[in-house]
């Protein structure tokens, strides 16, 4: 079965009491048992609900997985993962990376025991240099937040195979349309299913999906134990926006092509982050592990000064300036004072996020009506 039918009816089957074709939203927190024990499957809505069990199903499917996990958040789901590992176990993680998950490693799971290696991953072969005894996972996103890096997923499977430890990628940018890291040898993939897998910016929801049934069977313990699990209407609208998930981002990828070409073009515009760029450092990469580049565009103006990236986000009238991405209505934010404001300063620099900084969600509506809304805000 190819992406586009996976989409609509991977894991999928119509409901056995009434053929609903949509799967039924069950909003229940318990089911009757004809004995203790005696059940069709479902006890508690915790541990197992219908609605949730399809999008599951669905998640499995279209990242080539055999096994799905819905969260309440992207963040939730990467807490089911760092829940894996005990205090005195260390991770490395890319240096450029969304500032709730950098929060989370800081703020909370430091104070556990566990230590965080944040490097650059765009050459792979510097993840070796931080790897001992000690490290038990990797953390990748692909693309980066936000400055749209690239890295390669082939040769950090290798590394962390060598070395016996898990390798966990956040593919929210790209989304399984473009990029399957569990085809390539990961061992677990992340969604914030709020962004693009949602698709219309009216959900929040995490997602994991894997392929070794003792490392879901793990995951499942600890989404259970822990309770961050989505409600059943999420799951349904979540649900409802992979089905055209393959539609949207075929549109996503051409509007992120024409701003990117836009932009790099302007006179008042200093960097433009792409990976569709042949001038992207790892451009060869991006093309060897993904099928289109993406909606995602990131860039700095010559003045390089917070106040003028203010007023740029500012006077957009079609990009909303919000929080997130990923969504049908195109997005724009300030890293430096939103998204990654968690991140202290020298870090933000160290890897490249600086006060200019504007990063775009590029959306689906014509491309012509956003370029003149940038050129309008930029001048």
């Amino acid at each position: 079965m190819k992406f586009n039918t996976k989409a609509i009816h991977g894991g999928q089957k119509h409901d056995i009491a009434y053929g609903s074709v949509m799967p039924p939203i069950y909003q229940t927190s318990t089911y009757a048992q004809t004995t203790p024990g005696g059940h069709k499957g479902y006890e508690y809505s915790r541990t197992h609900n219908p609605t949730r069990h399809a999008l599951e199903n669905s998640l499995a499917s279209i990242e080539n997985g055999n096994f799905g996990l819905a969260f309440s958040s992207g963040l939730a789901s990467i807490d089911a993962i760092l829940k894996l590992l005990k205090p005195g176990d260390e991770v490395i993680s890319t240096n450029d990376l969304y500032g709730g998950t950098y929060r989370l490693f800081t703020k909370i799971y430091e104070d556990f025991g566990i230590k965080f290696h944040f490097i650059g991953m765009e050459n792979t072969e510097h993840i070796e240099e931080y790897i001992n005894n000690k490290t038990k996972l990797i953390w990748v996103e692909t693309p980066t937040n936000p400055m749209l890096n690239i890295i390669d997923i082939v040769a950090t499977v290798k590394i962390a195979k060598k070395h016996n430890v898990l390798l966990a990628v956040d593919n929210t940018f790209a989304t399984p349309y473009l990029q399957r890291p569990l085809d390539l040898g990961a061992d677990i993939v992340m969604h914030s299913a709020t962004k693009y897998l949602g698709g219309h910016s009216d959900l929040v929801m995490g997602a994991l999906i894997v392929k070794d049934k003792e490392l879901a069977d793990r995951l499942y313990f600890i989404q259970n134990a822990s309770g961050a699990i989505c409600g059943p209407q999420d799951a349904f609208l979540a649900l409802r926006g992979i089905k055209t998930l393959h539609l949207r981002m075929q549109r996503h990828c051409e509007n992120g092509k024409a701003i990117a070409e836009y932009l790099v073009n302007h006179p008042k515009i200093e960097n433009v982050y792409w990976p569709g760029f042949k001038t992207h450092p790892n451009h060869n990469t991006a093309i060897s592990q993904m099928d289109d580049f993406g909606g995602m565009v990131s860039f700095t103006t010559k003045e390089n000064n917070y106040q003028e990236a203010i007023k740029i986000v500012e006077n957009l009238k079609i990009f909303t300036l919000a929080e997130s991405l990923g969504g049908v209505e195109s997005l724009a934010g300030h890293p430096v004072s939103m998204t990654h404001a968690s991140i202290p300063k020298e870090e933000r620099e160290k890897a490249g996020i600086v006060d200019s900084l504007i990063r775009l969600s590029v959306g689906i509506e014509d491309k012509e009506d956003l370029i003149l809304d940038l050129k309008r805000a930029i001048g």
